[in-house]
């Protein structure tokens, strides 16, 4: 018998996905995958040269500290002084992790008891859910809407009861969504935290991507009273694979979860530390390049989008493109399906996050351009 944590845990969605595109494609099929958002184009050159160079060394590959090795911290603390204007100390407030997605998990663990709330948005990534509830704790949705621009209702939160709330999750630039945060809402965001005693927990590693501004909420002054922060390089730099995120926020709050972490894993390998303090010191030619090649990809995901008669905006920053789809269908899932099966092309429904993306689609800009083009002449001749 499972243990009771798992009731109510599905599989993930795309795990589930993959596994009726593998068997499609078994029949033949050869279908595109437009949906998950795992970058395709390498880390950059210097970036594999140095993992290659320092993996060769023979006298690192023993167990790593638990907080990362100090040129790491510092790489991070550089990173996010020069593009975020954000100051942490290398020592104290900046916890490396194998991926970002582990954070989510560590933070829930650490400070969610049985009966806690967690406020997480809808739509929003399932991931959020799923480890509040692994935690003991019980996931609470507050939805965002195109009509408030994908931001929650802080006025309609705050007339709830928030006594059993620890923990709010916040992603922007959002997925799926695109959604940058509007001026003026990551200060109503801090103050609504500290007025009901919330922690903060805002996932923002998409800001990189199609974005000339990237943010963090931590550049608000007495953010680090609320909020911790996540980041990752997956999408900002092709290491998807390479698992390497971090966690930032104050010196208690990192100690407090390294109290956690540190019953949960052994460090990280050196050689892939100091590869990404490689990463993190590139300059801004290596964003440029690799938005250069999303923003071709975009506009044929646009002319994918106007064959099927959706609606986006042109605002949405990230690796997604997310849509409204026509009214004559029942939901997302059915224009997802009507596209896998009649063309061989897969979108991703929107209401796999949450009930408020069942109107919409998601389409992914991760994939050589020749499959966007071999998509819209499959869907084109559908």
């Amino acid at each position: 018998m499972i243990a009771k944590r798992l009731e109510g845990i599905s599989e993930y969605y795309f795990s589930q996905k993959l596994r009726e595109i593998e068997s499609l494609n078994k029949e033949g099929k050869n279908i595109i995958n437009l949906g998950i958002g795992s970058p395709d184009l390498p880390p950059h050159p210097e970036v594999i040269k140095t993992l290659q160079e320092e993996a060769a060394k023979p006298g690192v590959h023993g167990y790593q500290g638990y907080k990362g090795i100090p040129a790491l911290r510092q790489a991070f603390a550089d990173w996010y002084q020069q593009w975020y204007h954000v100051i942490l100390n290398p020592d104290t407030e900046i916890l490396p992790l194998l991926g970002s997605k582990e954070g989510i998990m560590h933070i829930c663990m650490t400070y969610l008891n049985d009966g806690d709330e967690a406020l997480i948005p809808n739509p929003g990534y399932p991931t959020y859910g799923s480890a509040v509830k692994l935690a003991g704790g019980t996931a609470v949705s507050y939805d965002l809407t195109e009509e408030k621009n994908w931001h929650p209702d802080l006025e309609a939160l705050a007339a709830q009861d928030l006594s059993k709330v620890k923990l709010m999750f916040v992603n922007y630039p959002h997925m799926p969504t695109g959604q940058q945060a509007e001026t003026g809402f990551f200060e109503k965001l801090i103050n609504f935290a500290k007025a009901h005693h919330i922690l903060l927990v805002h996932d923002n590693p998409y800001s990189f991507i199609l974005n000339d501004h990237p943010v963090s909420l931590l550049k608000l002054p007495g953010a680090k009273e609320v909020v911790l922060e996540l980041n990752s390089l997956s999408k900002s730099h092709n290491m998807a694979g390479w698992r390497i995120g971090i966690l930032c926020g104050a010196k208690e709050r990192i100690e407090e979860i390294l109290r956690f972490k540190s019953n949960m894993d052994s460090g990280m390998f050196m050689p892939l530390q100091l590869a990404a303090a490689k990463a993190l010191g590139l300059g801004a030619d290596w964003y440029n390049y690799i938005n250069s090649i999303y923003a071709e990809r975009r506009t044929k995901v646009y002319q994918i989008l106007d064959m099927l008669k959706c609606h986006y905006s042109l605002n949405q920053v990230g690796m997604f493109v997310w849509a409204k789809i026509p009214d004559h269908y029942e939901d997302g899932y059915a224009l997802s399906d009507e596209v896998l099966y009649g063309s061989n092309v897969f979108l991703t429904p929107g209401g796999i996050f949450g009930s408020q993306g069942n109107r919409y689609i998601r389409i992914s800009l991760c994939g050589d351009i020749s499959r966007f083009e071999q998509a819209i002449t499959r869907i084109n001749n559908k």
